[in-house]
């Protein structure tokens, strides 16, 4: 054995010993975030736009979807002291186009209206048919624009089977005819 190979051998173990581990990189952390909630969604709150809006062109019907409306006053009518609690209601809804100045622009603003008919029986399967392009009014059956009364079933209820339900209180006109397929019987 030579002499200078202990020595160096001890030399590099205690040169090990004195030097550090390299760090460990730190991580920055993230940003606390406060969390965020989303408000629950009220019994009847979308019963406003399960109505269809009758005499609003194809067109405006996004617009009036655009915003989000306020129909609290409809949902309070249907409480247990409202005016309408218990009884049975026929709803339908429509627009009123109002002009509104929105950032120095004028603007045309669909403002949705629901009404509600308190009857037993259903209001009539007919409906008419009115517009500047027309000689006369034309009054046909709702089927033939597919259109029916059918039951609102409430968000607390829709995952209940409908024919378990109790007897159906609010009724709503419903209007299933798709955008694309215009009633060619009535161009």
């Amino acid at each position: 054995m030579r002499k200078g190979t202990k020595r160096k051998t001890s030399q590099e173990q205690v040169s090990k010993k004195t030097e550090r581990p390299p760090a460990k990189r730190t991580k920055p952390s993230k940003p606390v975030s406060e969390p965020e909630y989303f408000q629950d969604q009220r019994n009847l709150e979308d019963l406003w736009k399960e109505t269809f809006p009758v005499g609003t062109e194809w067109d405006q019907l996004d617009t009036v979807y655009k915003f989000k409306w306020d129909f609290s006053n409809l949902e309070n009518a249907f409480e247990e002291d409202g005016v309408l609690h218990g009884k049975k209601v026929y709803l339908f809804g429509c627009t009123e186009p109002q002009l509104v100045m929105f950032k120095g622009e004028s603007k045309v603003v669909c403002i949705p209206v629901v009404v509600a008919v308190v009857s037993p029986f259903p209001p009539s399967d007919k409906i008419g048919i009115n517009s500047v392009q027309r000689e006369s009014e034309e009054i046909i059956p709702m089927k033939q624009m597919k259109m029916d009364w059918v039951p609102y079933i409430p968000l607390e209820d829709r995952d209940s089977q409908v024919d378990r339900l109790k007897s159906h209180q609010i009724f709503i006109l419903r209007c299933n005819q798709r955008r694309k397929s215009p009633l060619k019987d009535l161009l």
